[in-house]
């Protein structure tokens, strides 16, 4: 009997221990070639699918077109946006999540329609972050706090102490429950212990307009929006939601100054399906950043008033991460519900 713990050589009759060597070097070079091919092997070699989860012509859709563009232009592989609308976003994200992890199936989503709130309104058919992997965030989106002359507020003080006195006399705007619009303003009234009604629209052009005809008194909006009708006169910025001052509004503070804490950013960025191949989402992280940077691009985000930005996988996975558990916070806190 062989002693516990060792292996007991039983010789082969007829093999030579030279031919057994042989035998045993082929079988290692058999395991390790699929690998080296599989490393080897050129991507994309097929057309990638980029999905945006709404419908063509907004800032989301025009974005992914110049990416796409790009890419094409980088693989010599054509980069196709493909457009799939519904429930805030989930069914093309959706889409995503269920597809191949074959790197040829990507997702670019905006935060600020519902991307890290979903999970928070809705019973999601996926796990937001299971079932997804991160590739770059690719824009971030300053959102501005406006107020209409009838708010009486030249300033966040102001509008903090009026909605404190009058508590559901303002009325607040968005485009539509659950996106960033309407969660960034809750998020303020949660934290300054106000209230305020809100008024949701189908887009940002509409309730853009309630503000501008008095209907409602406050709104958060991007900045391309609203920056046009600030130069007239017809509603005042008093805050942006970023961590800093920005360039278009630099005498504007930020609402972090008055409520500290308080900090939302919107972004944009690309994911996949989980378990795309590792050297796969790093070389479109590496490609996203040199299109990103060029001049053109730049110019082509911020006429749809995007800041360019790009980010590792793991950078932007945290701040997956991080919205949907405040996102869940503020659902919860506010007993805010989808009808």
């Amino acid at each position: 009997m062989p002693e516990s713990g060792r292996c007991l050589y039983v010789p082969i009759m007829g093999v030579t221990p030279m031919e057994r060597r042989k035998a045993l070097l082929a079988l290692a070079l058999a395991a390790v070639l699929p690998v080296a091919h599989a490393q080897t092997e050129k991507w994309p070699d097929k057309p990638v699918r980029i999905v945006v989860p709404f419908a063509p012509g907004g800032g989301t859709d025009l974005t992914a077109r110049t990416l796409a563009t790009k890419l094409s232009e980088e693989y010599g592989q054509p980069f196709i946006v493909e457009n799939r609308v519904g429930a805030g976003g989930t069914v093309g994200a959706e889409f995503v999540a269920r597809s191949r992890p074959d790197g040829l199936t990507f997702l670019l989503v905006s935060a600020s329609y519902g991307a890290s709130s979903n999970p928070a309104l809705y019973k999601l058919p996926f796990d937001p972050i299971k079932d997804i992997t991160p590739v770059s965030m690719v824009a971030t989106l300053p959102l501005i706090l406006a107020v209409h002359p009838s708010a009486k507020a030249n300033n966040l003080k102001e509008l903090i102490g009026r909605a404190r006195a009058n508590p559901r006399e303002l009325a607040f705007g968005s485009a539509g429950i659950g996106g960033t619009l309407h969660l960034g303003m809750e998020l303020l009234c949660q934290m300054t212990k106000t209230e305020m009604v809100h008024v949701p629209h189908k887009g940002v052009a509409l309730a853009i307009n309630d503000l501008l005809a008095g209907r409602i008194q406050v709104m958060l909006s991007d900045v391309s929006a609203l920056v046009p009708h600030l130069k007239t006169g017809k509603v005042r910025a008093i805050a942006v939601t970023t961590e800093q001052r920005i360039a278009e509004l630099p005498d504007v503070p930020t609402v972090g100054e008055v409520v500290p804490g308080y900090l939302v950013n919107s972004w944009m960025g690309i994911l996949g399906p989980a378990g795309i191949p590792s050297n796969i989402v790093s070389q479109l992280n590496q490609s996203l950043g040199r299109i990103i940077k060029r001049s053109d691009v730049q110019a082509s985000f911020r006429t749809y008033g995007n800041d360019p930005m790009h980010s590792t996988s793991e950078e932007f996975g945290r701040v997956i991460a991080r919205d949907i558990a405040m996102w869940a916070k503020v659902v919860r806190d506010g007993n805010i519900k989808v009808e």
